[in-house]
């Protein structure tokens, strides 16, 4: 159905109450105080309201409009306030349209709507795997972390924020990060009691609800759907960058540039060095090897296996553009990832003629990425190799404009080619015929920005 399908539709929807009366009963059901009526009475949603406040959220917000109009309201008594699945429909409460005032109406939609914008039930999804977090409880803190992360800077700007809105305030903890860096600092407890009613639906942890309609339910987005309202979100953001917040801004320049295949790669390739032999591991006595058993009083130290070292070298010379500078800076946040978040493995070397600082990650201000010269990648290589300790595993990011080692580092070596044209890549200002020598056959070269087999 249409935007303004949707918008023409009578302005009451009757809502029949739930024939089990058992279910409007039941104290374990979570619900805003706000929200609380006499079960028995007639519930009439208010669209003319509802779809009034989307168009105020749309005026204040307008880079967030074609988001915000892709959304298929669907009345549910079962929802506290309003809440959203992964397919972009959203479960309004009729009592809580009737008793919010149209403007703090204007901000649920705008942060119902960005819960679906930065995938949250995605990251959910992911965090739940990776931290092994199950069931409601867990699931209720993912939704109170994500709330934190669109709170923060949303509000404002002729945007009223909601009575009961929960921001990192509530929690104590700093403003300005994401869902996963939340989920690490709080617990439920006395901070949350408050906010236990909370429920903006799947679309804000990944966790299924009752009242959902599922994939095969009317009005859903398809996956194709949901990347062009995303797309043209993004687009809008960065058209016109001052008037979104930080935040925001943020979010669209990863839209730009999703995580490339060329990752995964990279992130086999430092596996990869983990696992080699003698790489990545240290005895220790903290625990002791299962073999101590069959020798009494002796105690045989285990092994340990830490993440990898990683040392990333960018090529910072002239043929190198600011974007591509700041391509290479996400990267860098991407193997911090991929070595367990542990900053202090990195090693980032800038060069172009000359490579003079090797800065660690763990430095709290910015990596200065000094250059604009000519390219002579050894440079890099040999500042990287002579950290101590040693790295296991060496990134290179470039153009490819570059003279190569002639012998073999004793660590696994990728290189990340920014993409150029053939005639681009055979240019020199000082010899217009010269055309640079291809990497060597010891490292694994991936094209970054390449697309995988049969990808989108």
């Amino acid at each position: 159905m249409s935007a303004s399908a949707r918008a023409s539709a009578p302005p009451q929807v009757s809502v029949s109450a739930p024939a089990d009366p058992q279910a409007r009963t039941d104290p374990q059901t979570r619900t805003d105080p706000r929200a609380r009526t006499d079960p028995q009475a007639p519930v009439r949603l208010d669209l003319d309201k509802l779809f009034a406040a989307r168009l105020q959220a749309a005026r204040a917000r307008p880079y967030l409009a074609t988001a915000l109009f892709a959304l298929c309201v669907v009345p549910s008594r079962r929802v506290p306030t309003m809440a959203v699945d992964r397919y972009w429909r959203c479960y309004a409460s009729p009592v809580f349209v009737d008793r919010t005032p149209l403007e703090e109406l204007a901000g649920v939609w705008v942060h119902e709507v960005s819960h679906l914008l930065r995938d949250h039930h995605g990251r959910g999804d992911r965090v739940a795997r990776e931290r092994g977090l199950t069931g409601p409880a867990e699931r209720l803190r993912m939704n109170i972390a994500a709330d934190c992360e669109i709170n923060d800077d949303v509000f404002g700007d002729g945007l009223v924020r909601p009575e009961g809105a929960v921001d990192p305030g509530l929690l104590r903890l700093p403003e300005g990060q994401l869902m996963e860096d939340y989920l690490r600092q709080f617990r439920l407890g006395r901070l949350t009691e408050s906010v236990a009613w909370l429920d903006c639906g799947s679309g804000a942890d990944g966790l299924e609800r009752e009242w959902d309609l599922g994939p095969d339910g009317a009005d859903g987005l398809s996956e194709q759907e949901r990347d062009a309202v995303r797309f043209r979100v993004a687009q809008g953001i960065n058209a016109r960058p001052g008037h979104a917040p930080k935040g925001w801004q943020r979010w669209a320049e990863q839209a730009f540039h999703p995580p490339q295949p060329w990752r995964e790669l990279l992130g086999a390739a430092v596996r990869s060095a983990a696992c080699g032999g003698g790489a990545g591991e240290d005895y220790t006595y903290g625990r002791p090897a299962r073999r101590s058993a069959s020798l009494p009083g002796v105690v045989l130290p285990s092994l340990r296996r830490r993440p990898p070292r990683v040392a990333v070298v960018i090529d910072t010379s002239g043929s190198v553009s600011d974007a591509e500078l700041g391509s290479a800076l996400l990267e860098v946040a991407a193997i911090a990832r991929a070595v367990g978040g542990r900053r202090d493995l990195v090693t980032v070397v800038p060069c172009d003629a000359a490579a003079r600082v090797a800065h660690s990650l763990c430095r709290a201000e910015g990596i200065p990425l000094v250059g604009g010269g000519g390219t002579d990648l050894r440079t890099g290589f040999s500042k990287a190799l002579r950290g101590r300790p040693a790295p296991d595993a060496v990134v290179v990011l470039t153009d490819g404009q570059t003279p190569w080692p002639d012998t073999r580092p004793p660590c696994r070596t990728v290189v990340g080619l920014f993409p150029r044209q053939r005639a681009r890549a055979s240019w020199d200002e000082d010899d217009p015929d010269h055309v640079p020598d291809s990497p060597p056959d010891w490292v694994r070269v991936v094209e970054i920005g390449s697309a995988p087999p049969g990808g989108r």
